[in-house]
């Protein structure tokens, strides 16, 4: 079976590079989707050490996403149901986190600090958060330009809580990214 991935738009192998994914950690896609456009490849290289959360609000996503890794053998998946709008609700540890993923999510929320909370709560120590949305509003399938999310805020929100600002990046024509590193 052939899967649609979104490489299109957003390169995985590129975030995972700009996050130092090694084999080994623990790293979760807050806000997954159906594809497992970051779960499947993260899984592959973190290898059978490692695991990937896949989380979202959408239970069928995830259905397809422990469906498509059975189908697959890949093991190293762990589904998640959860309101990342709520702090502490992801059924996944403190502190756990090498790496976590925000990806084309933030622009769908009301509260997007929420999310950002949530997401350090998980993270360990020294650990990277990588977030990526949309930045341009042009193409049909994006956010309005009153949907799109403010950088700033974020790496504000990033200083505030410790993080500082590893690199900012485009994703291509429609999409920005930034790496925060937590350091507490």
């Amino acid at each position: 079976m052939v899967y649609h991935s979104g490489n299109n738009l957003i390169d995985p192998y590129l975030l995972f590079e700009k996050a130092h994914l090694q084999p080994g950690m623990h790293v979760a896609d807050l806000g997954c989707g159906k594809t497992g456009h970051i779960v499947f490849p993260a899984a592959k290289l973190l290898g059978e050490a490692g695991l990937v959360y896949a989380v979202d609000i959408i239970k069928d996503f995830l259905e397809e996403i422990r469906k498509r890794s059975a189908l697959e053998a890949m093991h190293n998946i762990q589904t998640v149901w959860s309101d990342l709008e709520r702090f502490g609700k992801a059924a996944i540890p403190n502190k756990n986190l090498d790496i976590g993923f925000i990806i084309n999510v933030l622009w769908h929320s009301n509260n997007p600090v929420a999310i950002l909370d949530e997401a350090k709560r998980m993270l360990k120590e020294k650990a990277r958060l990588v977030v990526v949305d949309w930045h341009n509003a042009i193409l049909p399938i994006g956010p309005k330009n009153d949907q799109l999310i403010d950088f700033e805020k974020i790496k504000s929100w990033g200083k505030i809580n410790n993080f500082v600002i590893q690199e900012e990046f485009l994703m291509g024509n429609y999409h920005k990214g930034v790496v925060l590193y937590k350091h507490d």
